[in-house]
């Protein structure tokens, strides 16, 4: 692994230079491999300004000339297109994590979200409260054996349920764990020697999505996870809501029409006590369906042809469709992304959501709008090292710090 780059402060000079840069690094990404004079098409930047971008971006190790791809007209000087350095021996990878309930998923991440490694860490046996030191070592570990030494670091990135507020790397609260005010991002980066960065799974889903899902996504959409923990995320115009200490995102509590489940906080039909893995599986258990709470096994045993699993996970479905339906009408967004953590092992429930949430939403009657993350069963990885991408694309120099300081003036 060669040098590591760690995010710094913000580099000086005109701030035209990063908006600039954070354009044409965009551009890149949404239509790469592009030629320049496209990219100042795109960008409404002008060719001189483009090209020093490029050079400057190049000399970053974030795009490469793409020769290879040069068209053969013979007419006028070649346009050699860019692309961000992702297919070659020195591409840059992002490190993310998911810390879940049962278990944690490390992945290395190339910058167009592409998981090149990755790498389950089970939790049995650690308790919540040394949870952080057993992740960050094995996070460590798994950075240190599956980095090439070509390739730089550029940051890490982590995604967690509950309330997590990213501005001070904390885990606000995060019931199934029992933490409260835990400085995950400190804790992690004892280990890993890189700034880590932090998020609630939820709002690092939807920013996947605006960063390299649907163009839809940027106009508007609301993103539901259910899985041990339940919650949601809203995003207007690019922009993923966060609220005061960002604590917007807590729909656990949001009710499910028809739903006749007790929750621990007293009310009936609340979604979480409804629909969560937990519960979900509870019930499989019981009723020896599967032989220990796990989802995996669950959603395996409906595709191998159980019809008590499948029902268990189609009336779980029908109940994530009523409470989209909810949000839906309440927000109207130009997509409703879902991750319900069956959708990623078998995609057979989508159409049952659909239905549900379509015959229950007074406002959307068309159920396309309704989807599942881009980036498949690898959702969480993704979203993880989103977390410490989405910096990067915005601004590309203050990234790389001192290394961006030297470079010429846009």
């Amino acid at each position: 692994m060669s040098t590591i780059v760690p995010p710094a402060a913000r580099t000086s000079g005109d701030g035209r230079r990063e908006a600039n840069a954070a354009s044409v690094l965009r551009a890149v990404l949404d239509h790469g491999p592009v030629a320049r004079s496209a990219i100042a098409r795109l960008s409404a930047l002008s060719p001189a300004a483009v090209s020093r971008q490029c050079t400057d971006l190049a000399r970053l190790g974030l795009v490469r000339e793409v020769p290879e791809l040069v068209a053969a007209s013979g007419v006028g000087r070649p346009q050699i297109p860019v692309d961000l350095n992702t297919g070659g021996a020195d591409g840059p990878l992002v490190a993310g994590v998911h810390i879940g309930v049962p278990a944690s998923a490390f992945g290395l991440t190339d910058l167009r979200g592409q998981v090149v490694f990755r790498s389950r860490f089970e939790h049995d046996g650690i308790p919540a409260s040394e949870l952080p030191d057993h992740v960050g070592r094995a996070l460590a570990r798994f950075i240190a054996e599956h980095t090439p030494a070509s390739r730089s670091l550029v940051g890490v990135g982590a995604a967690i349920g509950g309330w997590v507020d990213p501005e001070t790397g904390t885990v606000v609260r995060h019931d199934a764990l029992g933490w409260h005010q835990r400085p995950l991002a400190a804790e992690l980066q004892r280990y890993t020697g890189v700034p880590v960065r932090i998020d609630n799974h939820a709002r690092a889903v939807a920013q996947s999505e605006l960063l390299f899902g649907q163009p839809a996504a940027r106009r508007s959409l609301v993103h539901l996870f259910v899985g041990q923990v339940v919650d949601a995320a809203l995003a207007v115009a690019g922009v993923v809501h966060s609220g005061p200490r960002s604590g917007a995102g807590d729909v656990a509590h949001l009710p499910v029409p028809d739903s006749a489940v007790r929750c621990p906080c007293g009310r009936i039909g609340c979604l979480e006590a409804t629909a969560s893995d937990g519960v979900l599986t509870g019930r499989a258990v019981a009723d020896g369906i599967i032989p220990e709470p796990s989802l995996p096994l669950l959603a395996d045993a409906a595709a191998a042809g159980d019809l008590r699993a499948d029902a268990l996970l189609r009336e779980r479905a029908r109940a994530v469709g009523r409470a989209a339906a909810l949000l839906l009408d309440i927000l109207n967004p130009d997509l409703a992304v879902i991750t319900e953590t069956s959708l990623l092992f078998h995609g057979d429930y989508l159409d049952e959501i659909r239905a549900a949430a379509m015959a229950h939403s007074h406002v959307c009657d068309d159920p396309e709008r309704i989807v599942v993350p881009h980036a498949g069963p690898a959702a969480l990885l993704v979203a993880a090292a989103t977390v410490a991408l989405n910096p990067l694309f915005k601004s590309p120099l203050q990234a790389f710090g001192n290394t961006a300081a030297m470079l010429p003036s846009a």
